[in-house]
């Protein structure tokens, strides 16, 4: 049931919308340190100062508020309420695996004979299937039908032997087999992208593989954590010490407390989406498009506990990758080092990865290709513009690695 992880969402909403007036009252012990302390915070703070000795005006902007913040409160329970009873579910088949190992698996979207191998990567803690999510908004079909062959790694949730992973077992236990799996099935080096964390898991494999990849894809990959205004590295770091292996005893982390740092990024972003699909025609095609990204976001994947000790320590504590100080499976990663014909593809409305950190990556590949987009972390993938402002130009960098 989502949004995930729901208890803290209706909490966050309720505290946001329900408990406000209590964090407007600091002058109740005879002083107001509102303006001082929180301008930026509470953008009313000048009117409260001018308001808090005319007791009348002040009781009736409070009066007023607390019926604007009900309005906010149960327009978002209603959105919540019209998304759990939407109709909708994925109308796509997924490909039947042609390689597994463990719990991950290794999808053949198929394509002609002789057309060149694509290996997409994604993140660690989301399904695959942002990459293939849709009808017109999958990645994977629209590949296929500009004449590649796409295999998309489905890492599912870890199982046994992958709970005790690393990164750098992903890497080598993982990706490389997927990687000679996908050679001896076609003949042919491919092309590795990667999306989100799995950008990163991609700059990875082909560090330790160089001559593997024919290109190198980087979209909304994170490289730089110390760049930009990063709440999310901030909110990680919090909550890095939940991420103890020891602590974990061999379990994976729940997916509810992987989401939790998403979840405390933004909560009114998350009030505001809610409040406007509860306002849509239930049919719309935008209604459909919300559902569908809704219920992969929902569907999120367990971690491992020493994967998630190595992104809060090494990624977003100590700034490994960025530093060059990062290794995984003990080769050291160094995106200067890289060779590889490389395509960044930076997402400037991205509030997951800020472009900070994704262009410092373009920066530091000797022979990168550098795409702007004016879209956000899942709009640049899955959403409406997605095919014409990622798709299209993905594949015309495609055809130039393949000499068409």
């Amino acid at each position: 049931m989502g949004p995930r992880p729901l208890a803290l969402h209706l909490i966050l909403q309720v505290l946001t919308w329900g408990g406000w007036p209590s964090g407007l009252m600091p002058w109740n012990g005879g002083w107001l340190s509102l303006k001082e302390r929180s301008a930026a915070c509470w953008p009313a703070a000048d009117l409260l100062a001018s308001l808090k000795d005319d007791p009348g005006a002040l009781a009736a902007f409070l009066a007023a508020a607390d019926v604007e913040a009900r309005r906010h409160l149960d327009a978002f329970l209603r959105g919540v309420e019209a998304y759990q009873a939407h109709p909708y579910h994925r109308p796509l088949v997924d490909p039947a695996p042609c390689w597994s190992a463990g719990t991950t698996l290794l999808r053949d979207y198929g394509g002609f004979r002789g057309a060149v191998p694509i290996v997409l990567i994604p993140s660690l803690v989301n399904r695959a299937q942002i990459l293939d999510l849709a009808p017109g908004r999958s990645l994977c079909r629209f590949l296929v039908e500009a004449g590649y062959r796409p295999f998309l790694v489905d890492w599912d949730q870890p199982g046994e032997e992958e709970a005790s992973f690393d990164i750098g077992a992903y890497v080598s236990q993982r990706l490389e087999p997927a990687m000679a799996a996908v050679i001896e099935r076609t003949g042919m080096r491919p092309v590795v992208l990667g999306y989100c964390m799995g950008g990163l898991l991609a700059l990875a494999l082909t560090s330790r593989q160089p001559g593997l990849a024919r290109g190198l894809a980087l979209l909304a990959t994170p490289f730089d954590f110390a760049a930009g205004d990063d709440a999310l590295a901030d909110l990680t770091r919090a909550f890095a010490p939940l991420a103890n292996p020891r602590r974990a005893r061999g379990r994976p982390l729940p997916v509810d407390l992987v989401q939790l740092p998403f979840a405390l990024l933004d909560p009114l972003a998350i009030s505001a989406k809610f409040e406007a699909f509860g306002r849509l025609d239930p049919a719309s095609p935008r209604a459909r498009d919300f559902v569908a990204v809704e219920d992969w976001l929902n569907d999120g994947i367990a971690l491992a506990a020493p994967v998630a000790a190595e992104v809060a320590r090494l990624w977003y504590g100590d700034n490994a990758p960025a530093q060059g100080t990062w290794r995984v499976a003990g080769t050291p990663v160094i995106a200067s080092a890289l060779e590889t014909p490389s395509l960044v593809v930076l997402p400037a409305r991205d509030r997951i990865v800020p472009a900070e950190s994704a262009s410092a990556l373009a920066r530091a590949l000797p022979s990168a290709t550098v795409l702007d987009l004016a879209l956000g972390h899942v709009g640049m993938v899955a959403g409406r513009q997605a095919e014409a402002r990622l798709y299209g130009p993905l594949v015309h960098w495609l055809d130039g690695l393949a000499g068409r």
